[in-house]
């Protein structure tokens, strides 16, 4: 019973860093970019766009396809960015709390 007892408050203690970690995530940014830094973004942790910056050598009528595929690309490069800064936290905070493989706590 006393396992049990200290495995529900492991459990609440996990659930409470986890609110922490959440809250926190969306205040850390990471910087996305393409096209040797011509396009760059920046995105909170949890993938939220909070801006972007273009050259102004890109702003051409004629390039605006190119222009497209760079903000998809500088955005890409973000959220990968935020998902290892997020698995990271993750880590730190399940520490040696044995989680099943392949399970997502958000």
């Amino acid at each position: 019973m006393r396992d049990l007892m200290g495995m529900m408050k492991q459990a609440k203690e996990l659930q409470d860093r986890m609110q922490q970690m959440q809250a926190e995530m969306e205040t850390i940014e990471v910087a996305g970019s393409a096209g040797g830094g011509l396009v760059s973004v920046t995105v909170t942790a949890k993938g939220e766009c909070k801006a972007v910056r273009i050259d102004p050598s890109l702003v051409k009528p004629e390039e605006t396809e190119i222009l497209e595929d760079l903000i998809v690309a500088a955005l890409a490069d973000a959220r990968g960015k935020a998902e290892r800064v997020m698995q990271e936290k993750m880590q730190a905070l399940t520490g040696g709390l044995a989680l099943p493989p392949g399970l997502k706590l958000f």
